[in-house]
């Protein structure tokens, strides 16, 4: 029974995409040291703090709290949206990229293309795929005629 305190076990956790150039240093430097520690490039967590200049306290302190983005999305459903010139087979390619990834595209939304620029929508199980969703955003970026992609929401 709770008396007034704070029951943080029995709260439901509540997420935020945040971009990273508004975080303070300790939580930016404490995903470093957990990627640090994940790449085994220290075997100890004294070894990755002192590799990126963090506190041990601090990052016991945020340790459980900060993850990157592609973490969070793994076996998730994560809806992009991507502009696009309207030209043939940048649809289809965007597509191939992500199957080639294997992802597994569950909705494609597109509306009537306006001054030859196209949106489309799609929603993407990333449960299986072999690259994480950042390296996914980066690949679409790169393809020829597309504008902009941005990740909408996830579930």
């Amino acid at each position: 029974m709770d008396r007034g305190g704070a029951n943080v076990y029995n709260r439901k956790k509540k997420f935020y995409i945040v971009s990273k150039e508004i975080l303070p240093e300790a939580i930016i430097k404490t995903a470093k040291v957990k990627e640090v520690l994940a790449q085994k490039k220290a075997e100890t967590v004294n070894e990755a703090v002192l590799m990126v200049g963090l506190s041990r306290s601090a990052f016991y302190k945020y340790r459980d709290g900060v993850f990157p983005f592609y973490e969070a999305s793994k076996e998730r459903i994560v809806t992009i949206m991507v502009i696009m010139n309207h030209t043939s087979g940048v649809l289809s390619t965007c597509l191939n990229v992500i199957a080639e990834t294997k992802g597994s595209v569950l909705t494609i939304n597109q509306g009537i293309p306006l001054q030859d620029v196209a949106y489309v929508s799609i929603s993407i199980e990333t449960a299986g795929m072999d690259i994480n969703i950042e390296e996914l955003i980066d690949a679409l970026n790169n393809i020829s005629g597309i504008k902009k992609v941005e990740i909408v929401g996830q579930s």
